[in-house]
């Protein structure tokens, strides 16, 4: 017993060794954000860097990372790699990664809803856009016309018109918010189809009843994470199903349509037309025909620029830092099997 005390004695007597601080690799942090980091987690060692190669040199010291800087390469040199922040609410392209997925200790977290509402607002933006004629309006002001008459196709109110969501999640629930406050009819599908939906969403369904559903929605938007399930999930045979004079919107990734289809079917008329975000591929070519669709409204993957969006993203990221200098539970774990 007296031996015993003896050596307890000596462990305190020991200087203990502190444990070694934890290193982020992080990317775009402004002054202000990395004074505030140094606050709230000074503990965390967060090295705030310009380019993949600068994070390379510091793979091997890097226990979390900007999911921008996971390449292959990077992902081989860095051994005590446990956490990699994707800083969008997509991860298809960090889940193909060998390295990511099939590393049992890695943690991979997205910002999930974070983009919401500025996503949500430029589906009303684009579609809009068609609706209402404001495309040709547009032109007509360029020139200095005043042209009541407009380009030919009547615009249409969305009030008491059904939209479809497809995929009812941080983005979907946005979207379909804004088509109430338009007096539309929202309906949509949602992978777990029993989770309680707000009242003014008339019905939610699992992904199985889309076939259902297509038929009766005036507008249909896409807003599922790319998994092998939905790549190409609307293709001819999905897009056939559409109502006649349907518009389609994709917000969600440019592989979830097939693009072939989309253009056979606005050339057709059997679409109204669309309002693509996404494309694929991504830029879209030059040759496209879809540059030159009177129906067709193209922006460059930007739906959720805004200063709210990069509020609600370093929101999200600074507390999972310092969940993370401080040992608990991150928020917005992906399911990596699933893909989101």
């Amino acid at each position: 017993m007296v031996v015993l005390r003896f050596l307890a004695l000596l462990l305190l007597l020991v200087p203990q060794q502190a444990p070694r601080p934890r290193t982020f690799l992080a990317s775009d942090l402004t002054p202000a954000q990395q004074s505030e980091l140094a606050s709230l987690a000074p503990q965390l060692r967060v090295l705030n860097l310009a380019s993949r190669e600068q994070a390379l040199a510091h793979a091997a010291e890097a226990d979390g990372i900007d999911a921008r800087f996971a390449t292959p390469e990077f992902l081989k040199a860095a051994p005590q790699l446990v956490w990699v922040q994707a800083m969008s609410a997509g991860v298809d392209r960090y889940v193909a990664l060998p390295g990511i997925a099939d590393n049992d200790k890695l943690v991979l977290t997205n910002l999930k809803g974070v983009h919401g509402p500025a996503i949500a607002d430029h589906v009303f933006g684009m579609l809009l856009e068609l609706t209402r004629d404001l495309r040709f309006h547009a032109g007509e002001q360029a020139a200095s016309r005043f042209t009541r008459e407009g380009s030919g196709t009547r615009p249409i109110a969305l009030q008491d018109r059904t939209l479809l969501v497809v995929g009812l999640g941080g983005i979907g629930s946005e979207v379909a918010q804004r088509a109430h406050g338009f007096g539309m009819k929202v309906v949509a599908t949602r992978r777990n189809a029993a989770t309680p939906a707000p009242e003014w969403i008339e019905h939610v369904g699992p992904p199985e009843e889309l076939a259902a559903l297509l038929p009766k929605a005036d507008v249909v938007v896409i807003c599922v994470p790319l998994t092998k399930e939905t790549e190409k999930l609307f293709d001819a045979k999905t897009i056939g199903l559409m109502k006649p004079g349907a518009f389609l919107v994709n917000v969600a990734r440019g592989k979830v349509v097939d693009t072939q289809a989309l253009v056979a079917a606005l050339q057709s008329g059997r679409l109204a037309g669309a309002c693509l975000d996404v494309t694929d591929p991504e830029p879209l070519p030059k040759e496209s025909p879809l540059w030159v669709m009177k129906n067709v409204v193209l922006t460059p993957h930007v739906a959720s620029d805004a200063e709210l969006t990069d509020e609600r993203s370093w929101a999200v990221l600074k507390e999972n830092l310092r969940r993370f200098a401080a040992g608990e539970k991150l928020e917005n774990v992906v399911d990596k099997k699933a893909g989101y």
